[in-house]
């Protein structure tokens, strides 16, 4: 897919010259900033892998057991479902 948009000038140059830093296409240095931008823990030029996807998850939730057992649903949804 092509996209095109305008830069301030000042921005043009710093691309350019980090572009020509790294011997890669003013494009290529465009879509690694922009993966970098809205996919923060992707490798640059490459996709994450669902694990690498997943880790971000990874005990971002907690039960509150005290709470979840005072609950007879949530008591009983425990007992049969949550593993040790």
């Amino acid at each position: 897919m092509q996209t095109t948009f305008r830069l301030p000038t000042e921005l043009a140059r710093l691309l350019a010259r980090r572009a020509r830093e790294r011997r890669v296409s003013k494009s290529q240095l465009v879509r690694e900033a922009l993966e970098g931008y809205l996919i923060p823990d992707a490798e640059p030029g490459g996709t994450m892998s669902v694990r690498e996807t997943a880790a971000r998850y990874v005990a971002a939730l907690s039960l509150n057991v005290p709470s979840a057992q005072a609950d007879p649903l949530a008591a009983m949804i425990r007992e049969r479902n949550w593993r040790e």
